[in-house]
């Protein structure tokens, strides 16, 4: 399936081409807070401008009280790809795929009368943004960790796949709360600094807010497209441990090895990880990659520019990768100086060049759940 509108909406910028220009010439969404709402201790994010985000959706016509700030940024985000797309979204044949981890539950902290508000459910979040564009089909919600994106990505090949729609709209959407926050503090996973994904420094990740959109179309038999298509996806869970990792990399292995079946290595160009920056997720990645024999291939991190966007993660990089992969560039890795010398990765730290044709995006996730996407440049031309 090819991508035929897409969008980015985050501290860096309000659509694609923003993010992606601001990826290229080295500048990060990160900034320090002395202060958090409800949180204890200085943080390192990347956040949404309020502000903008009021003023853009009241410019599409949408009305910022009718809607949380969460809904705001998903309906904003699915506007603007749709533009791009060009495409009916109350079509009976476009189906709406919605990846969140949290979704709504900031409203746990606005008090107890909000417990029992039928906002705090990710199907409900995802009706009122379906029936938000008139579209009646019932949406499809993938929340699965930080997996969630690109899950929600294989969902949607699988529906267009079976032919039961012909487009389908996939927004990821998270931001942060008290809940979230204080969650991975007692975790001791974030880092006071801006991230360093896989260097030799690293001490814990920063988390950040992104909506992204991806409206995805079936590749006809009369087509003869040019880009990117999205042509495997897998998911494999090791069932680790509910937070940690495995060791060996088991479950990472084994979706890349899934992926890549019919498919030769030769052809990567890249490989963007999941690469958040704590001891464990990037040494796990780098001893899957090592497993499957695809250490010495570029490997790329983004959340040097975004923090860890959760929900949205899986969109927002494959985006970027897919524009990388279209335009011959392999993005550098914001915040990598120095990698590990026991299991040493190709990991990209400039912009790079090439002529190949294939690009991996890899996501883990807590519960041992592990993701692997593939994309590949159209070549196919009209007769």
């Amino acid at each position: 399936m090819i991508p035929i509108g897409d969008n980015i909406l985050s501290s860096l910028g309000f659509s694609t081409a923003e993010n992606y220009r601001a990826v290229q010439s080295g500048r990060t969404g990160l900034c320090f807070y002395e202060a958090y709402p409800g949180i204890s201790e200085p943080i390192v994010a990347s956040c949404i401008d309020r502000t903008r985000l009021d003023d853009c959706f009241s410019a599409a016509g949408g009305n910022p009280l009718e809607y949380t700030p969460l809904e705001r940024a998903a309906l904003l985000s699915v506007t603007f790809a749709a533009e791009q797309a060009g495409i009916d979204l109350a079509a009976p044949e476009v189906l709406f795929v919605f990846s969140s981890t949290k979704g709504n539950i900031h409203l746990l902290e606005e008090g107890a009368e909000a417990r029992s508000d039928s906002r705090l459910y990710l199907w409900h979040t995802a009706g009122r943004i379906a029936r938000y564009f008139r579209n009646a089909n019932e949406p499809v919600v993938v929340s699965n960790a930080c997996i969630s994106g690109a899950c929600a990505q294989i969902a949607a090949m699988r529906e267009l796949a079976a032919g039961r729609f012909t487009c389908a709209v996939v927004v990821g959407v998270d931001l942060l709360s008290r809940f979230i926050l204080s969650g991975f503090l007692s975790l001791k996973a974030l880092s006071p600094a801006p991230c360093r994904p896989f260097d030799s420094e690293r001490n814990g990740l920063n988390l950040g807010e992104a909506a992204s959109t991806i409206i995805y179309r079936k590749v006809r038999e009369e087509d003869s497209p040019q880009g990117v298509s999205l042509v495997e996806g897998a998911i494999r869970n090791d069932a680790n441990h509910i937070s940690g990792p495995s060791r060996t990399g088991e479950g990472c292995f084994r979706a890349l090895q899934a992926v890549l079946k019919d498919h030769s290595p030769d052809d990567l160009a890249f490989i963007c990880a999941h690469a958040t920056a704590t001891a464990y997720n990037d040494r796990m990645e780098t001893i899957a990659l090592t497993r499957a024999g695809l250490h010495q291939k570029p490997v790329n991190g983004l959340k040097g520019y975004f923090g860890h966007t959760l929900g949205a993660a899986g969109i927002l990089e494959s985006i970027l990768t897919i524009r990388a992969l279209q335009d011959g560039v392999i993005l550098p890795t914001f915040g990598f100086t120095r990698g590990d010398t026991d299991y040493p990765l190709a990991v990209t730290n400039r912009m790079g060049y090439t002529q190949k044709t294939c690009a991996l995006k890899m996501l883990s996730g807590f519960g041992g759940c592990n993701a692997a996407l593939l994309f590949r440049k159209i070549t196919r031309h009209a007769s």
